[in-house]
């Protein structure tokens, strides 16, 4: 009896803890990075009109409010997309641009050329589908959809951009920036 129960205790210690559950997604509390270790530091939910489109979560280094300091940090840092409901790539596309547009007007004409390449790498989502989009310094930005890594887009610059798109002066929601801001 004794070793079933010590059986179990380390499967139960070795389960990764989570963080916590918004409109049912549950997301873990730390993911590795290129043997680095980041935490959750928020999540947020995406509502376009009335639907709910997905819920976003950062992971940071160590935890931070301050969405200007995110995005410029050159360290490891990931944002997650799981998707609460079916969006076509058309409209993921649109989302970029836009993202972009509204986010990082002065660098939208250099980072044209990589948005274009950025928004043709996604494919329809499904509800319950995950996109990561993970910076690596001195790599860039991979992206990876369903757990498969699809692409990567070099520079920082281009990854501060997307980052942007949600931590910036104009993005999707507000609720969603304080969310994955942890506030």
């Amino acid at each position: 009896m004794r070793r079933v129960l010590l059986t179990l205790a380390a499967i139960v210690l070795s389960v990764p803890g989570f963080a916590g559950s918004l409109v049912g997604v549950t997301l873990p509390d730390s993911v590795s990075v290129n043997g680095k270790d980041l935490v959750l530091n928020g999540m947020g939910l995406r509502k376009k009109a009335i639907f709910k489109v997905y819920v976003g979560a950062l992971y940071l280094p160590a935890k931070s409010g301050d969405a200007d300091a995110v995005i410029k940090l050159d360290e490891p840092k990931r944002m997650v997309m799981h998707f609460v409901r079916d969006v076509g790539r058309d409209k993921i596309a649109e989302g970029w641009k836009e993202g972009f547009a509204n986010n990082s007007p002065a660098s939208l004409v250099m980072l044209q050329q990589r948005l274009d390449e950025f928004a043709g790498l996604w494919a329809d989502m499904a509800d319950g589908d995950e996109a990561q989009m993970t910076y690596v310094p001195g790599t860039g930005l991979k992206l990876e959809i369903r757990g498969k890594e699809v692409g990567l887009i070099q520079g920082k610059q281009f990854a501060d951009a997307v980052f942007a798109c949600w931590l910036g002066p104009h993005p999707p929601s507000e609720d969603l920036k304080t969310g994955v801001l942890g506030k």
